[in-house]
């Protein structure tokens, strides 16, 4: 958060998801107070109502796709602001309460989304056992150390916090999977750019008007301004009208960017900005760095453009 960092944090639970283990990967988290929410509406209410600094909700998955009730809150609830964004591997284990062979588990309690996503290596490993679904990950670990299970698939952070016996790692079927989740606080200044940025938008589009989110996408385009992410969400109005997420590499601190938003407001029925901030760099495989400007995209030929056109402006045609 732009100028005092926060200290007390609120976050998606219960204890012992994903989400705690993210929001543990940022130093002043782990240094402040860490509460749970029941839901996501919960955790970013208690930042809009000041009774928290900052709350770590999930925004996507790279198996799920989208978290679709973050985003209907980011993009129609009290504006808040993205800070930052945390992405972790979603790396599921196999727990028990006592060490135990493979073959002498009859009862696994998982959260629905985790047994989904490890359904190839449950038919392999344990084809005779049965699946209890419960409400989260956390809850999966908590029945398992308590022996109402015999066994759990949790995260890897909840072995440690339920004190359980680990039976095996990496059992989800698609080992590259990640979350993403984002930090989000009350409006203020964005975070300085590091030359490695995302902004991220919420733009509702003129009905009316034939070709607008082709004018949307032409406003990025002609600024060789990528977009890293569009998710369209019901606008919770009439059937058929949307409003679209964008991710855009950059910050809105360039000109390039400014631009582009400018062009967005005069275009569009509404824009909402929800933040400018680094780019989290979970694998060398998400990418090699920031992407220069394309030539003639650079601060510097903004400056020089503009200042060019003051020049004729004041009838000086040299």
């Amino acid at each position: 958060m732009p100028g005092v960092p926060p200290s007390r944090f609120v976050y998606l639970g219960p204890e012992g998801t994903f989400t705690e283990q993210a929001l543990r990967t940022i130093p002043a988290a782990e240094r402040g107070s860490r509460v749970p929410a029941r839901s996501v509406p919960e955790a970013l209410d208690t930042v809009r109502a000041g009774e928290a600094d900052a709350a770590l909700v999930p925004l996507e998955n790279s198996i799920g796709g989208a978290v679709g009730v973050t985003f209907d809150e980011l993009t129609h609830g009290e504006p808040l602001m993205i800070t930052r964004e945390v992405v972790i591997p979603v790396e599921f284990v196999l727990a028990a309460r006592a060490p135990a062979a493979l073959a002498e588990i009859r009862t696994l309690a998982a959260h629905p989304q985790a047994s989904t996503q490890c359904r190839n290596w449950l038919r392999a490993n344990l084809p005779n056992a049965t699946v209890v679904d419960v409400l989260s990950n956390s809850a999966a670990a908590v029945g398992a150390a308590e022996g109402g299970y015999d066994a759990a698939i949790c995260a890897p952070i909840g072995v440690e916090r339920y004190a359980l016996t680990l039976l095996a790692d990496k059992i989800a079927d698609h080992p590259d999977a990640v979350t993403r989740f984002v930090l989000v606080c009350r409006p203020a200044g964005p975070t300085p750019p590091t030359g490695d940025d995302i902004t991220s938008l919420a733009v509702s589009i003129a009905h009316d008007r034939v070709g607008a989110l082709l004018a949307v996408l032409m406003e990025f385009a002609v600024r060789g301004i990528n977009l890293s992410r569009i998710e369209s969400r019901p606008s919770g109005g009439t059937l058929g009208r949307y409003s679209f997420f964008l991710d855009c590499t950059g910050h809105v601190a360039e000109s390039r960017m400014g631009e582009a938003l400018q062009g967005l407001r005069r275009i569009c029925s509404d824009v909402r900005f929800l933040g400018s901030y680094p780019r989290h760099r979970w694998s060398p495989a998400a990418g090699a760095g920031p992407t220069p400007a394309p030539a003639g995209l650079s601060d510097a030929d903004f400056a020089d453009a503009a200042a060019w056109l003051a020049r004729i402006r004041a009838g000086d045609l040299s």
